[in-house]
């Protein structure tokens, strides 16, 4: 169990980079969704949406690659500065390419009096994009506070400008309000308090990660492109199922059903299920270079599936414990968003087969069979769309949720066969099948049977998450004192 002890350790400790963050941005929920109306929250959404898309897009795979052949070679430095400047020569181009077109894009999106959306965000994309690489490089160095450090900086400044601008500003009186503060820029206050958050993070992450390198080899961009390229094709697909259900509610809904009210009521329903999305961040940030560095242990597989099986289980556990608790995090975001909570555990099972096909997508990446990727993540995809098309003329945003689960089971039940094939990973299927049978049952009955005493149904779900941890740790056979001391002593 000694590895399972150093990844879990390792996740907590890249869980501040994911959890904190994301625990400050929550703020920002209930902030924008009692500041905008609907229909402004559905602008954000949808650009916001864009943005991930595009961040694939600009990565190119290549952190992923740079721990690949980082991990291989001797030359460390010639990868890191491979890859550090093919990613800072393609954000510069991105920037400077959409800051011009900016206003014929913000046309296209129906946003033709604010081209500026465009243009801060896409300076936004470049800079993040960019850093990926040196982030990458400090995971790799394992800085994990360091990494961690950096991104909570930036989220703290980006919530505090949040504030200032729509809280602040509006509310108080200051010396020089009238020159800081514009009150018509509305929405746009949110795309600057993130440009300056990326603008900050960049100036730090490149004055504490190291020395700038100095140098690049031609011929390695070309073997890590190669290599990552695949990766890139196939984080587009995936992108498209993580991104594209909000942008298609904007145009599948019809205009008398106001799309973008709908698009900012599934937006804000989506941040409940953000608890999820931070346990499967914190996880891949410790589990993708402990996967690589692995690889040539003889005991691998067994240790890959035991990685898998507890990831499922604490997923579960996860997915109870926010999806039978919805009526008290409905508190995180204004009243005239709360309808639409039905959606949030849907959510929560798409974002666990998210979580579960990273773990199963480990086999093509160790055998550099990479091109598998895009298979697999473009057959999601085209589910992913064909639901959509089907479904959100019909029943709205449900539709939306609908096609993304559906979307990740049929992504993992390919990718499972495809691994069965040139890496034997022995998962326990059976074991598996199981907690998510009982962890299904268990949900049915707390969130379809209710107390009408408040106190007594929070008591009733508890026990019921409870009564699964005591099923895991029973048929699982935990000696529960001695894993507990265990971590105690181990630091």
């Amino acid at each position: 169990m000694g590895y399972i002890k150093k990844l879990a350790g390792q996740t907590a400790l890249y869980g501040l980079s994911s959890v904190v963050p994301r625990l400050l941005n929550y703020i920002l929920v209930p902030l924008h969704t009692r500041v905008f109306l609907q229909e402004d929250y559905g602008i954000i959404t949808e650009m916001y949406a864009y943005l991930g898309f595009l961040l694939v897009f600009l990565t190119f795979g290549l952190e992923t690659g740079y721990f690949r052949f980082a991990s291989k070679e001797k030359d460390t430095d010639t990868v890191y500065s491979s890859t550090f400047y093919t990613l800072l020569f393609t954000s510069t181009t991105f920037i400077v390419i959409f800051s011009f077109l900016s206003p014929v894009l913000s046309t296209n999106l129906g946003y033709s009096s604010h081209p500026e959306y465009v243009y801060l965000l896409s300076i936004v994309i470049g800079l993040d994009a960019f850093c990926a690489i040196p982030f990458a490089r400090l995971r790799l160095l394992n800085k994990p506070l360091l990494f961690s450090s950096l991104k909570i900086v930036g989220v703290i400044v980006n919530v505090f400008l949040n504030f200032f601008f729509l809280k602040i500003c509006p509310t108080y009186n200051f010396p020089l309000k009238d020159i800081i503060y514009n009150p018509s820029l509305g929405i746009t206050y949110v795309f600057i308090s993130n440009l300056a958050s990326s603008v900050l993070v960049t100036f730090l992450l490149l004055l504490f990660s190291g020395t700038i390198p100095t140098s690049i080899n031609l011929s390695k961009v070309k073997t890590i492109l190669l290599y990552s390229f695949p990766l890139l094709i196939s984080g587009l697909g995936g992108t498209t199922n993580e991104s594209f259900d909000r942008i298609f509610i904007k145009y599948l809904i019809g205009e008398e059903n106001n799309p973008l009210y709908q698009l900012g009521i599934y937006g804000s329903n989506v941040k409940l299920a953000v608890l999820m999305v931070l346990f499967i961040q914190m996880y891949r940030y410790a589990a993708e270079p402990f996967f690589f560095s692995h690889a040539d242990n003889k005991d691998s597989p067994s240790i890959y599936s035991s990685m898998m099986k507890y990831f499922f289980i604490f997923s579960l556990l996860i997915f109870l414990g926010v999806s039978l608790y919805t009526d008290i995090l409905q508190l995180l975001v204004g009243k005239d968003f709360r309808e639409g909570l039905d959606v949030v555990p849907i959510l929560l099972l798409a974002n666990l087969f998210a979580g579960v096909f990273f773990n199963l997508s480990i086999w093509y990446k160790l055998t550099n069979k990479t091109w598998y990727g895009i298979y697999y993540t473009f057959a999601g995809a085209a589910i992913t769309i064909t639901l959509n098309i089907v479904l959100i003329p019909r029943i709205g945003y449900y539709g939306a949720a609908i096609a993304r689960l559906f979307c990740y089971i049929a992504m993992c039940v390919l990718c499972y066969i495809g691994g069965k094939k040139f890496l034997q990973i022995p998962y326990d299927i059976k074991a598996m099948g199981i907690h998510f049978s009982v962890a299904i049952v268990l949900f049915i009955l707390g969130y379809f049977v209710t107390i009408d005493q408040p106190i007594l149904h929070f008591f009733y779900r508890l026990m019921l998450i409870l009564s699964f941890i005591m099923f895991v740790i029973i048929y699982e056979k935990i000696p529960v004192l001695q894993t507990v001391k265990s971590f105690l002593k181990w630091k």
